[in-house]
């Protein structure tokens, strides 16, 4: 009978105390403790930055409706060449192959690579970032695209 009566407000005040955990008590006059402010609502990723023209470099989105359809065209047909893991092999010929003329560094064992329908190969990274920008072989500058349609119309 003597619990009946204290006030709600003070039973809500001593469960707010029991579940802050940190011991210290509200007394009646006590302002209640803000909560943190929230996370900042903004996303730091960057926009990338995709190459309509060789010579133009824009964030997507600046891009038109137009550029968008061929960018992500081209990065359907990148998708579609053929990746591989490098291993130098044992034959003295398989060894001829040492770097990529992209980055300038040697191919590692377990490095991933790209084969292009020339049978050029450069890293993965490395050459996806080439033919975003142009769509030839860096080594002897065959168009890519036209290897890959010609290999979808005989498929």
């Amino acid at each position: 009978m003597g619990g009946c009566l204290s006030s709600q407000a003070a039973d809500d005040l001593s469960l707010l105390n029991d579940s802050t955990g940190d011991g210290a008590s509200l007394g009646p006059g006590d302002p209640l403790p803000l909560p943190a402010p929230p996370p900042p609502y903004q996303d730091h990723t960057p926009i990338p930055v995709y190459h309509p023209t060789p010579s133009q470099a824009r964030l997507a989105t600046q891009l038109t409706e137009e550029e968008q359809i061929r960018i992500a065209q081209r990065i359907g047909l990148i998708q579609h060449l053929p990746k591989g893991i490098f291993d130098p092999g044992s034959e003295p010929s398989e060894k001829k192959i040492k770097e990529c003329v992209i980055c300038m560094l040697d191919f590692v064992y377990g490095d991933p690579i790209r084969f292009l329908p020339c049978l050029h190969i450069y890293h993965v990274n490395c050459i996806d970032d080439w033919l975003m920008r142009s769509f030839t072989c860096p080594s002897c500058m065959e168009p890519v695209d036209a290897a890959l349609l010609s290999s979808y119309e005989t498929n």
